[in-house]
C-alpha cells in the first residue's frame, strides 16, 4: 500500500545578512520550530523537514539542485521571515523541479502591542519580506501555491495537507509506467489521446503489451498462489454458494483468482503503477477481469477499462492523494440517468471494474453473464457505494493542451433494490443541479469515464493540476452555464497565447 511519511518536503526559509548575526540565529530557531511543529502536524501526511536559512544566491541556488535530486523530496515550502532580496532567488528558481508552497506567515500570531519596536519588526517582517519573494515567483511565471495565515492555524494546515498530498500523486507520476493490455476501444475518442506528450507533460510513460504476454504470466500461476488468492476472497466477501468450494461454478472463482495472480506477477514485474484492458481484446483468457481489476485497484493500482491510459494514471495519483484517509477512488463511468424531476440523479457504474474501497459494507462476490466480450461469465464483487460528498474528475486530451475537469457531486444511498443489475455502483447527484452539471460537463468535453473519490476535494486536484501546469475546470455549487462557458472560451485563448 501507499505510505506517504515515505516522502518529505523541505521548509526553506529566506533571509539576508543586512540584520546581523543574531537575527539570523533568531530566524533559524524560529523557522525550526515552525518545522518541526508541522511535521509533528497530525493533518500533514508526509515528512516536514527543516534546512537552514538561505541568505545568497549561492545558497539558494544549491539547495534547489539538492531538492531536484533527493528521491524522496516532493516539494519545497519557502517562507521568508524577514527581507530577502529577491534577485537572489532568479538562478534557484530557475532550476526548480519540484513543486513549490509559498507559506505567507510569521512566527508570532500577534502584535505585542506594548513590546514592539523596530528590532521586532526588523526581524518580524513577512508581511513585506514574502512580497518580494511573491513577486519574483510572479514575475518568473512559476506556478505554486500560496498559503496566507499563522503557521498553527488549522485551516493553515488543512491547506498544507491539501498541497503535500497532490505533491505526492504528482511525485508519483515521475517516471512511472502504466500499461495496456491490448489496444483502446475501436472507434473511441475521449479515452485515448498523445501519449508521448503525455510522458513529457506528466512525466508517465504508456505501453503496450498484447494479451497474449499476460496470459503467458497468467498460465504460469500455480496451485498454491491460486488457493491463497481464493483464501483471501472468502475471508473479505460473501461469496454466493455456486462460487464457493464444490459449488456448480467454483472453477470459474478460480479462473478469476488465476488471473489475478498472474496480473499482479506481471505489474510486479515490470514495476507498474496501473493498466488498462479491453473487452475487445481477450484472446487467451477464459473471462475479462473482474474481480482482479477491482482488487487490484484496492491495491493501489491505477486502472480504466477500454484502453483509457489517461484515467487509469488519474485513478492512480488519487489514490496516492488519497491514501490514508477515510473513504476510496475509483475508476467509474457515467452509465445511466434518473431524470425525476423531484429527484434526478447519475447511476454509475462499469462492466464490473469498480473500486471495493468506496463500498459501503461487505462486497458480494458473484458471478453473472457479460453480454459482450465474447469469453466465459466474470467473477466481479458487487455493492452499492457509501453515501455522502464526493467528485468525479476526468482527464482530457484537448489537443493543444490536457484539461483536468472535475465535477462535485452528492452520492446517495440507494433507495431501491437493483435485482438485475449484479455490478457495483453508485447513485450521485451532481453540483450544482443534474440540468447545469451535466451541460458543463458536455460543453466542457467531459469524458466518460473518470476517477471518483470520495476522499479528495477540488482543492486537491486543482493543486495538482497546478504542479502539471495543465488547465483546471470546475464544475460545483456556485456554477453558472453561461459563466462557465466564457470561462471556457477564456482558457481557449490562454492557451493558445502560452503554447
Amino acid at each position: 500500500m501507499i505510505n506517504l511519511k515515505e516522502f518529505e518536503v523541505w521548509f526553506i526559509t529566506g533571509s539576508q545578512h543586512l540584520y546581523g548575526e543574531e537575527t539570523l540565529k533568531k530566524v533559524a530557531e524560529h523557522s525550526s520550530t515552525i518545522a518541526a511543529s508541522l511535521n509533528d502536524a497530525t493533518q500533514i501526511p508526509v515528512r516536514v523537514v527543516f534546512k537552514p536559512t538561505v541568505t545568497t544566491t549561492e545558497e539558494i541556488y544549491s539547495i534547489c539542485e539538492q531538492a531536484n535530486t533527493t528521491k524522496n523530496c516532493i516539494g519545497i515550502i519557502a517562507w521568508m521571515h524577514t527581507f530577502s532580496p529577491a534577485k537572489m532567488w532568479i538562478g534557484g528558481l530557475k532550476i526548480l523541479q519540484k513543486p513549490l508552497c509559498h507559506l505567507h506567515t510569521q512566527f508570532n500570531r500577534d502584535i505585542p502591542w506594548n513590546d514592539i519596536d523596530m528590532d521586532f519588526m526588523n526581524l518580524n517582517q513577512s508581511a513585506h519580506g514574502d512580497r518580494e519573494f511573491g513577486f519574483m515567483v510572479s514575475r518568473m511565471r512559476k506556478n505554486r501555491k500560496v498559503v496566507v495565515g499563522h503557521w498553527q492555524d488549522p485551516e493553515v494546515l488543512e491547506e498544507l495537507n491539501t498541497w503535500t498530498r497532490a505533491a505526492a500523486g504528482w511525485n508519483d507520476w515521475q517516471g512511472a509506467k502504466f500499461v495496456r493490455f491490448g489496444d483502446n476501444m475501436r472507434y473511441v475518442a475521449v479515452t485515448d489521446g498523445d501519449k508521448v506528450e503525455a510522458e513529457y507533460k506528466f512525466g508517465y510513460a504508456v505501453n503496450t503489451h498484447g494479451v497474449g504476454d499476460l496470459v503467458e504470466v497468467i498460465n504460469q500461476s500455480s496451485e498454491g498462489a491460486i488457493d491463497s488468492m481464493i483464501a483471501e476472497y472468502e475471508a473479505a466477501y460473501t461469496l454466493v454458494p455456486a462460487l464457493q468450494k464444490n459449488g456448480a461454478q467454483y472453477s470459474s472463482l478460480r479462473d478469476a483468482a488465476k488471473i489475478e495472480v498472474g496480473m499482479r506477477a506481471f505489474l510486479e514485474a515490470g514495476n507498474y503503477k496501473g493498466f488498462t484492458d479491453t473487452f475487445e481484446d481477450l484472446h487467451g483468457m477464459t473471462q475479462l477481469p473482474g474481480i482482479a481489476a477491482q482488487r487490484l485497484m484496492a491495491s493501489g493500482y491505477g486502472f480504466a477499462g477500454e484502453g483509457d491510459w489517461k484515467t487509469a494514471a488519474l485513478v492512480r495519483a488519487m489514490k496516492v492523494m488519497g491514501s490514508g484517509l477515510p473513504g476510496g477512488n475509483s475508476f467509474m463511468e457515467d452509465y445511466t440517468y434518473h431524470f425525476d424531476p423531484e429527484n434526478p440523479l447519475v447511476l454509475g457504474a462499469h462492466m464490473l471494474e469498480i473500486c471495493p474501497s468506496i463500498a459501503d459494507g461487505k462486497p458480494s462476490c458473484q458471478i453473472h453473464p457479460l453480454g459482450i466480450g465474447g469469453k466465459a461469465d466474470p467473477v466481479r464483487l458487487v455493492f452499492s457505494a457509501t453515501g455522502g460528498p464526493a467528485l468525479n474528475a476526468s482527464l482530457i486530451d484537448m489537443g493543444n493542451r490536457f484539461r483536468l475537469l472535475v465535477n462535485e457531486v452528492v452520492a446517495v444511498a440507494p433507495f431501491h433494490d437493483l435485482p438485475k443489475l449484479p455490478v457495483a455502483r453508485v447513485l450521485w447527484k451532481p453540483y450544482p443541479d443534474m440540468k447545469i452539471g451535466c451541460a458543463a460537463w458536455i460543453l466542457a468535453g467531459g469524458a466518460h469515464h473518470t476517477g471518483f473519490s470520495q476522499n479528495l476535494t477540488a482543492a486537491h486536484l486543482q493543486d495538482f493540476a497546478d504542479m502539471a501546469g495543465i488547465e483546471f475546470t470546475l464544475i460545483g455549487k456556485d456554477t453558472n452555464l453561461y459563466q462557465f462557458k466564457n470561462e471556457l472560451r477564456w482558457n481557449e485563448v490562454f492557451y493558445q497565447i502560452n503554447k
